[in-house]
């Protein structure tokens, strides 16, 4: 459960920093705002490789979520276009990452029974 939670700031601090990024063009303190978000996503997903999340699971979801999040808030925030197309799009790669996920998850599966029966 707490790789999981790493993961959720990984994402959320990533996409913090992300939004800072546009808004510090009119803004330039929430500079410190894009650097400590960055810095922070990269200690949080360090951390949730150490926790055994394979490294395509964890990337896959983080870039993933931090891509739709991003588009959502920036939507809101930033009064950004997200078109039909881009929300198809969003879906799409979430249900890539699924995939992923679930692939790994019976991968693993696979290998502790082989290890099992060795």
């Amino acid at each position: 459960m707490l790789k999981w939670l790493l993961l959720a700031g990984a994402i959320v601090t990533e996409v913090a920093g992300s939004l800072s990024l546009k808004g510090a063009l009119e803004h330039p303190l929430l500079y410190v705002v894009v650097v400590v978000g960055y810095l922070s996503a990269f200690v949080l997903l360090t951390l949730v490789l150490r926790a055994g999340v394979p490294i395509g699971v964890a990337y896959g979801i983080w870039g993933a979520l931090g891509v739709a999040l991003t588009a959502l808030l920036s939507a809101v925030i930033f009064g950004e276009p997200l078109t039909p197309l881009m929300l198809v799009g969003m879906a799409l790669v979430i249900a890539g990452v699924l995939c992923v996920e679930i692939g790994s998850g019976h991968a693993t599966a696979r290998a502790a029974k082989a290890e099992e029966a060795a």
